[in-house]
């Protein structure tokens, strides 16, 4: 069994919700929102939905801040920045930047479910400047350079 970090949340609202996994085996434990009144979020539109919670990470770990599929799938309603990160050194509320990708505007209540927060390792790097980078087979071959059809002749 992996090491499993403790996470300390702290209510900022009384109202907060903790956050839960909502079954045995989940990767993510779903995030409540917490707006003072209901947010009507009209297609295109985003916004920061408070939850009302603080949390301290362990350090060596991040909280990485993603959309539940459900919403996106229903709904069109997903994160601006997936993943977002809660480092380990921050203390203040968190927020869920989410935006409306569907075509008819969606409310956002206190205590809906609207995202889900995975626990991750975190590695920093060393980092050097060098005059020149090693070679690869692909290079400097970016975005695309594969092509779409996945299937081989």
């Amino acid at each position: 069994m992996p090491n499993n970090p403790i996470l300390q949340f702290k209510k900022i609202n009384s109202a907060a919700i903790l956050p839960a996994y909502m079954t045995e085996l989940a990767a993510g434990m779903d995030i409540c929102a917490l707006p003072t009144e209901t947010i009507n979020l009209l297609p295109g539109a985003r916004c920061l939905v408070p939850t009302g919670l603080a949390v301290a990470i362990e350090p060596g770990y991040e909280i990485q801040v993603r959309p539940r599929s459900g919403l996106a799938l229903r709904h069109g309603i997903t994160l601006v920045n997936s993943p977002g990160t809660i480092d380990a050194d921050y203390r203040g509320e968190i927020g869920v930047i989410v935006i409306n990708h569907g075509d008819a505007p969606f409310d956002i209540s206190p205590g809906d479910r609207i995202a889900q927060l995975v626990v991750a390792p975190v590695v920093q790097s060393r980092i050097t400047e060098v005059v020149e980078l090693s070679q690869t087979v692909r290079g400097a071959g970016g975005f695309g350079h594969t092509g779409m059809n996945g299937i081989t002749k």
